[in-house]
């Protein structure tokens, strides 16, 4: 009876110091990563950084979220011209692995001032943005890492080719290396699609006639339901989708997600892949407007490539197959921290 005892108080003092131990590290990791800057007024981790262009200085919009000085995550948004705020779904994700990430409006866009000019509309003064963002936020290669999506692919590739010294490492989210072989998919997906809806489709691409509102009643339920988000659409995509700068989505883009025919038409990237030297991480659908065996031989390009793939997924993987996307990533995110 004594040695049950003696067991017993074992036991109880064995358990006590576990239980002791981990209610002491869970609060220390989260006061940790939600660690405030008391020497000034709080403001949720909001930013406005003032950048210079050709046409004078501006301001965009950046907001922290965590904090973790090994791993800070830039979110460049795509669109061109939407906002960061599709991006929330992160939220419910990365703050659960400590990963910091920082929401970014670019010129233009959600909250960041909007000059109206086309002129800044141009792909190499974005990456100069982006430079001065990382400046003002004191990121450097010791933790910073660029994730862009769609359009932000393009601008992350076209900043890390220029910049990677500056990096930790990239991620490339539903974007291939090229527009040309963008467009040429976009004609792939086509051959999916009913014969008189792409009829109708051109006929009035053919004509410029954008504005009907026809040229979206087809789109709508022939694509961008079937290769944008094949859920019904989540909260922050339509407010992202509802805050989108027209002017710089026509210049840049074309007319909508159906092909590119704006200044990126002829962008392509792929002879410069070898030189990425930093870890990469490029995610693909099997239902994105993007062809996903592109962005896994973009994987094999790089120095240090890693894919994934996204088997339930269209181009907002992050919602449609959101477990694996978010798995996958924070995985990525993960090994870069150790």
């Amino acid at each position: 009876m004594k040695n049950y005892f003696l067991l017993a108080a074992v036991l109880l003092t064995i358990c006590t110091a576990c239980k002791t131990d981990n209610s002491t590290k869970s609060p220390t990791a989260s006061a940790d990563y939600f660690k405030q800057d008391t020497s000034s007024v709080q403001v949720g981790g909001v930013q406005k950084i003032s950048i210079s262009t050709p046409k004078g200085n501006f301001s965009v919009w950046t907001k922290r979220f965590g904090n973790n000085p090994k791993l800070k995550v830039l979110l460049l948004n795509g669109g061109p011209g939407m906002s960061h705020e599709y991006f929330e779904c992160l939220e419910n994700f990365l703050p659960a692995a400590g990963i910091e990430f920082i929401y970014y409006d670019q010129l233009g866009t959600g909250f960041s001032d909007n000059p109206n000019d086309v002129s800044l509309w141009d792909l190499p003064r974005y990456v100069e943005e982006v430079e001065q963002v990382r400046k003002a936020l004191q990121l450097d290669a010791s933790n910073f890492v660029v994730l862009g999506h769609s359009w932000g692919g393009i601008l992350a590739m076209e900043y890390a080719l220029k910049y990677q010294r500056n990096l930790k490492g990239l991620v490339i989210s539903n974007m291939m290396a090229s527009c040309i072989d963008y467009g040429k998919y976009a004609e792939v997906l086509a051959k999916q699609m009913p014969l008189d809806v792409v009829t109708e489709i051109r006929t009035l691409e053919a004509k410029k006639d954008f504005s009907n509102p026809r040229y979206m009643e087809l789109l709508t339920p022939h694509y961008y339901n079937q290769h944008i988000c094949r859920i019904p659409w989540p909260e922050p995509m339509n407010r992202a989708f509802g805050r989108l700068n027209s002017s710089l989505y026509v210049s840049m883009q074309g007319p909508s997600e159906f092909g590119v025919s704006g200044k990126l038409t002829y962008w392509d990237r792929k002879k410069d892949l070898p030189q990425l030297s930093i870890p990469t991480l490029t995610i693909g659908g099997k239902y994105d407007t993007m062809d996903p065996k592109h962005m896994q031989w973009m994987a094999t390009q790089v120095q240090h490539g890693t894919y994934l793939y996204c088997p339930n997924g269209s181009h907002m993987s992050m919602y449609d197959d959101q477990q694996v996307y978010m798995k996958g990533l924070v995985a990525f995110l993960q090994k870069l921290e150790n």
